[in-house]
């Protein structure tokens, strides 16, 4: 019996994704009704393969947007549809974005990098400053799956140096790398989402969130040092011991630089792709990802000349990766049937007048000073910064907002990276708890929460100053 909720949950979930971009580019009720009535089966089947108590998360949401649409008196059958509906651009993100993970995974990329770059990375501070900045590389192909590849890797390098000294120096380097690459990765689902809703511009997003990433990233080596020094080691001795017996193993010097160029190419591919694309065509960000990241995995697989390892990974992505999604696209449906409820009632208005509110109480402070608060105290009750971002996007959406859209971006996102800083309920910093084997607690606030400071004092003078000017 087991086998009909598994294929069932696996068809609904194609079904999903195929009438999902079908219907965008032609429109059929039919097909359009089809897209929920899938959503649905997709939610139940996921119930009955993970049990109800392994999803309280959307099925919460689900209830509470059920309660919200009965108060308001909206039809159910409507309202379910259409909140079935609702996240649909986000759950075609969501099935298609893993799937990079198999180009990246068809050559040693990383190790080759790590090896042709061994001269810029000999003392403490530069490895700390390759490993943040890379984490944010390798973001854009594995989003937050970057942490444990990462951490494999450079756990790989430093095989013999362990204790809390390093663990906080191989740690804090892999989470403020990945916390930072929220504010400007386009592939990660919460920062396209949040754009995409916000009708802000992509190129000028990116290059602010990259700019307050950059600097993050220089905030992070000054607490590095200080963090060094307060448990007084010496970690760029150890770490130049460890570089030196693992570029005693590199042979082939020809392969390793071809796959450096490889490396590079399918980034600026991808990421290129992206943002032409989006200049040019009036396809929605959150759709025009997926398609551009499904037809570069086809021609990398092409050029490469492996037809038949893209048919076996697609078929094990079928087989097995893709039930692993159902989690993360049930709190997406919950999530739109809760939008779609609010949506229904004077909920935007009853925000907005508290704004307002506010801004009379404290006429010093505006409202960008508080939008990453909400995002850090919901990512504390164990809500992840992608189904924060879909429920406070869902609201501001209907907020007139009088700021440009790509402070509200920034102001928003800089609370998800601050979230993934500190927050011991959410996936980032569990995944480094389970790989170095430090609390949840330690890895995130115990470690970061200065820094943290300094990230929304950083991001709000950014934020401040455009106000200011705008």
């Amino acid at each position: 019996m087991r086998v009909i909720p598994r294929v069932g949950l696996k068809l609904s979930i194609l079904i999903y994704a195929i009438f999902h971009f079908t219907t965008y580019f032609y429109e059929n009720n039919i097909l359009i009704l089809l897209v929920a009535i899938s959503g649905i089966s997709l939610f139940v089947l996921a119930a009955i393969r993970l049990k109800l108590k392994y999803i309280k998360m959307p099925f919460g949401l689900i209830l509470v947007g059920i309660i919200v649409m009965l108060a308001s008196g909206t039809s159910m059958t409507d309202g379910l549809i259409n909140g079935f509906l609702e996240m649909r651009n986000m759950v075609g993100l969501l099935i298609i974005v893993p799937m990079i993970s198999w180009v990246l995974n068809e050559e040693p990329y990383i190790d080759s990098i790590m090896s042709f770059a061994h001269n810029l990375l000999d003392t403490s501070r530069k490895f700390y400053f390759g490993i943040a900045s890379f984490t944010q590389i390798i973001a854009y192909f594995l989003l937050f799956g970057s942490i444990s590849m990462m951490y494999q890797f450079v756990n790989m390098i430093l095989k013999d140096e362990h204790g809390e000294p390093w663990e906080n120096y191989k740690g804090t380097a892999l989470i403020r790398g990945f916390a930072l690459s929220v504010m400007w990765v386009v592939s990660i689902p919460s920062f396209a989402f949040v754009v995409e809703i916000m009708g802000a511009s992509l190129g000028l997003s990116i290059l602010q969130g990259l700019v307050i990433s950059s600097i993050g990233i220089m905030i992070a080596l000054i607490f590095s040092h200080f963090e060094e020094k307060r448990y007084g080691v010496n970690l760029t001795a150890g770490l130049q011991t460890e570089i030196d017996e693992v570029l005693s193993h590199t042979k082939d010097k020809k392969q390793m630089h071809r796959n450096v160029i490889e490396f590079a190419i399918l980034f600026i591919t991808l990421f290129g792709s992206i943002l032409i694309l989006q200049a040019f065509s009036n396809i929605e960000l959150l759709v025009l990802i997926p398609l551009v990241v499904f037809v570069w995995i086809i021609l990398y697989f092409i050029v490469k000349r492996r037809p038949r390892k893209l048919i076996w990974e697609a078929k094990k992505y079928v087989d097995k990766d893709m039930e692993k999604q159902a989690y993360q696209l049930c709190v997406m449906l919950g999530a739109g049937v809760l939008i779609y409820g609010l949506n229904q009632t004077g909920f935007a208005a009853f925000v907005v007048d508290g704004i307002y509110s506010m801004q009379e109480a404290f006429p010093f402070l505006n409202v960008l000073y508080f939008l990453p608060f909400i995002v850090i105290v919901l990512g504390f009750f164990g809500l992840g910064p992608l189904t924060v971002m879909v429920l406070v996007g869902g609201i501001l959406e209907t907020i007139n907002l009088p700021y440009p859209a790509e402070l509200i971006v920034l102001a928003v996102t800089s609370g998800s990276t601050i979230s993934i800083l500190l927050s011991p309920l959410i996936m980032p910093v569990i995944i480094l708890s389970s790989m170095n084997g430090q609390s949840a607690l330690k890895n995130g606030i115990g470690y970061n929460w200065k820094f943290a400071i300094v990230i929304y004092v950083l991001a709000q003078v950014w934020i401040q100053v455009g106000v200011f000017i705008a």
